[in-house]
């Protein structure tokens, strides 16, 4: 158990009986006084000589209870699940960030210098342990864990490993946060959001995979690049897997709800002479080019589930293209997820858009949907 455990312990502790604190000389020392200084993680002075001090600082106005508001939790803390936390903190979307790693040393190391940072931030308590009970009521989980893929490794081997990662992980978050929704970041996510959602048997608007939110800000930064203007004014969506099977819907790129479908027939064609399905192509390379050249991936998509994450816990009512259970729409028969245009707030996934998609678009759609299967009929769960 890491250092930050057992201070957080001591924090539980005296919260869960009231207790108080005695200042030599003095009145009782209130809870509160002592407990922040524990739940912050940083080194105990001897209870004496703090309280002491902080009994001649302080005069308890009234008795509090302390309890986060809303809390944040995020399962790994690899370059992925690190982006996830500054971007969050960033942010000031809760007043609680809990982290969660096997690794100790690391977990403990980055925690270390979040906490330092803290100053600079809106959000008073950043918390990690190497066990669970660190995420207790949770209004949001993030999981970034898994296995990565080894050389020579076979899609379905590596999905297989992840779903015993996964058994683990979303067993102790039930049994901590039983309420909470879910934001599965790990790859490849489209199924493991599938998982995710079966191992909990939470209903289906509570598990949610990051999906091709990344991809479609990234479709909307190339075709912003091509025409000058600034990526949040190119409106436009990538739906499917969140992998090279994606499918760009062409026929809703809009720039200020002028269809660029209409100015230009051929676009995203092989007929298109200006060569526009090249931005999908980038979408899908760019990952790749990431990886290539600093070894994986991580601000984007640390910036994308934080802006997830504001939806939700702020109750936005945004629409995002996420991951989510895709059986019967678009003519697909299988208990696949997959993402598609869905409004995000307090509950999770509360509506799905219905895309008008065109004859083509949708074939796609439904290819996106059958790579997916091919690889989730063979888990064993």
């Amino acid at each position: 158990m890491s250092w930050t455990a057992g201070v957080l312990r001591t924090s539980w502790s005296a919260g869960a009986v009231g207790a108080n604190f005695l200042c030599p000389g003095m009145a009782v020392c209130p809870r509160r006084a002592a407990g922040i200084l524990l739940r912050g993680g940083w080194p105990v002075v001897p209870v004496s000589k703090m309280a002491t001090l902080k009994c001649e600082l302080i005069k308890n106005f009234t008795p509090e209870k302390v309890s986060p508001h809303s809390k944040i939790s995020i399962v790994g803390t690899g370059s992925v699940g690190m982006a996830c936390a500054i971007s969050i903190l960033l942010k000031g979307l809760s007043d609680e960030l809990a982290l969660v790693d096997a690794n100790e040393g690391k977990l403990k190391g980055e925690t270390m210098d979040l906490q330092h940072g803290s100053p600079f931030v809106k959000m008073p308590n950043i918390v990690s342990s190497t066990d669970y009970h660190v995420t207790a009521n949770s209004n949001l989980v993030i999981i970034t864990a898994g296995a990565r893929q080894e050389k020579g490794e076979t899609r379905l081997n590596l999905v297989q490993r992840n779903v015993s990662i996964f058994k683990l992980i979303i067993s102790n978050i039930i049994q901590h946060s039983p309420r909470c929704k879910l934001i599965v970041v790990s790859n490849p996510v489209d199924i493991l959001t599938y998982v995710a959602w079966k191992l909990s048997d939470f209903p289906k608007n509570r598990v949610i995979g990051s999906g091709c939110n990344l991809d479609t800000a990234r479709f909307r930064f190339f075709i912003g690049q091509r025409l000058g203007i600034h990526p949040e004014s190119c409106h436009g969506w990538i739906l499917g897997e969140h992998g090279d099977s994606s499918v760009p819907v062409w026929s809703g790129v809009n720039i200020a709800g002028v269809s660029l479908k209409n100015l230009h027939s051929d676009l995203g064609t092989d007929k298109d002479c200006e060569q526009w399905r090249n931005v999908h192509k980038e979408v899908i390379a760019s990952a790749y080019e990431i990886i290539k050249r600093k070894g994986y991936t991580s601000w984007a998509i640390g910036l994308s589930v934080a802006d997830l994450a504001e939806t939700i816990l702020k109750n936005l009512r945004r629409v995002h293209p996420v991951s989510t259970i895709i059986k019967d729409l678009y003519g697909i028969k299988e208990e696949v997820f997959l993402s598609v245009p869905c409004i995000l707030g307090e509950n999770g996934i509360t509506d799905i858009i219905n895309v008008d998609l065109n004859p083509a678009e949708e074939v796609c759609l439904k290819k996106s949907a059958e790579t997916l299967w091919e690889i989730q009929k063979n888990l064993k769960l």
